[in-house]
């Protein structure tokens, strides 16, 4: 199969989505991969290691998408990648599809097989592409709120884990799944007092068990919700439906019982965000300010540690990528469960129920694989 990895174009997004030692995986089992000039200079990879290990570079990105029939990206493409996708291309990236109608409409009008990263999964229900960057922007969640609790940024001027003599920050971390998880660990670890919620009370028992003993769990729901955001320095929404939009589990009129200053981030951005005054925002202008609220909403968080994030995501991604051009698109999801879970749209149907039921879109359970 003709692999190909066009050059990320979302504001500062500087991951990629093939390192050089994946090139050289997929080159030595009989496959060509081309590689937009420049793809990897942000996460470090220069386009010398790309040709040392087999790969051929394209000039740009119209070459990229005209060369490959299976097309490997990190995020979703933007407007003006729509027209360069074909009902030839396999497409392989994180969509988020339920968080953007213009973005599924397109992708629907142009026939692609869209495989999402972020609802392949297992039979456990763990979703083996979506961990490596939860992991990431959970514990960039915590890094990224204890900078703008600094006053400078408009924030309350609490430092995070506090001094002898002076109490810690208070953390509210709303999820108990791996980006919630990760999220607390880093900010047990600088000292902060921190509660965990989540609606799955076998969750809280397993976290109350492995925390340290500065982490709380409180069972999480709109009257606990409302009760503990009063006095809480920094939030963190880390809720997850895969393929479906987030719940908004912080609305507007919230924001009154906060205390000025207090920092939001919203990792569950991609998906719609689960705070009602959140809107996606980029590493170039990260904040904003609601009622005295500090909104922190970056969509591709893990973009801005791109080294880490891309080595870290292809490591989940590689095994797939060779399945995928090894046995074709079609073979691979009728005998890979995961890889049909990740199948959210075939040659313009909708094969994802989350992305069907955001728009009110019809959802063909089994798409024709033409």
């Amino acid at each position: 199969m003709i692999i190909s990895v066009p050059k990320e174009i979302k504001n500062n997004e500087n991951r990629v989505a093939i390192t050089p030692a994946g090139v050289k995986e997929l080159v030595k089992r009989g496959h060509e991969v081309y590689v937009q000039s420049t793809a990897g200079h942000g996460s470090g990879f220069i386009d010398d290691d790309y040709t040392a290990a087999g790969a051929k570079i394209t000039p740009d990105i119209e070459a990229a998408y005209k060369m490959g029939e299976m097309i490997v990206k990190v995020k979703e493409p933007v407007f003006r990648e729509y027209n360069l996708i074909t009902s030839g291309h396999v497409m392989f990236t994180y969509f988020h599809f339920a968080s953007s109608l213009e973005l599924t409409q397109a992708m629907i009008n142009q026939k692609a097989v869209c495989i999402a990263y972020e609802t392949v999964e297992h039979e456990d229900r763990s979703l083996p592409l979506l961990v490596p960057m939860s992991e990431v922007a959970g514990r960039m969640a915590v890094q990224e709120g204890a900078k703008y609790l600094e006053k400078p940024m408009m924030g309350k001027g609490i430092l995070l884990g506090g001094v002898p003599g002076v109490l810690p920050a208070k953390v509210l971390i709303i999820g108990g799944g791996v980006v919630g998880t990760e999220a607390a660990k880093m900010a047990a670890g600088l000292g902060a007092d921190v509660i965990i919620m989540d609606s799955n009370l076998k969750r809280l028992r397993y976290l109350a068990d492995i925390m340290p003993a500065n982490v709380k769990t409180m069972a999480s729901n709109e009257y606990n919700i409302r009760k503990m955001i009063r006095d809480q320095d920094l939030i963190i929404g880390a809720v997850l439906i895969p393929g479906a939009k987030a719940p908004k589990l912080i609305t507007k009129d919230m924001l009154k019982d906060m205390q000025r200053g207090t920092v939001l981030v919203d990792v569950a951005i991609d998906q719609g965000g689960c705070i009602e005054t959140c809107r996606p925002t980029t590493h170039e202008d990260p904040t904003y300010i609601v009622d005295g609220i500090v909104h922190y909403c970056v969509a591709n968080m893990p973009g801005a540690v791109p080294y880490t994030s891309t080595l870290a995501l292809t490591n989940a991604t590689l095994p797939y990528i060779i399945e995928l051009a090894g046995s074709g698109w079609k073979t691979a999801v009728a005998q890979h469960m995961e890889l049909s879970k990740g199948l959210n749209l075939c040659k313009g149907q909708v094969s994802c129920s989350g992305v069907a039921d955001a728009f009110n879109l019809p959802h063909h359970v089994k798409p024709q694989l033409q």
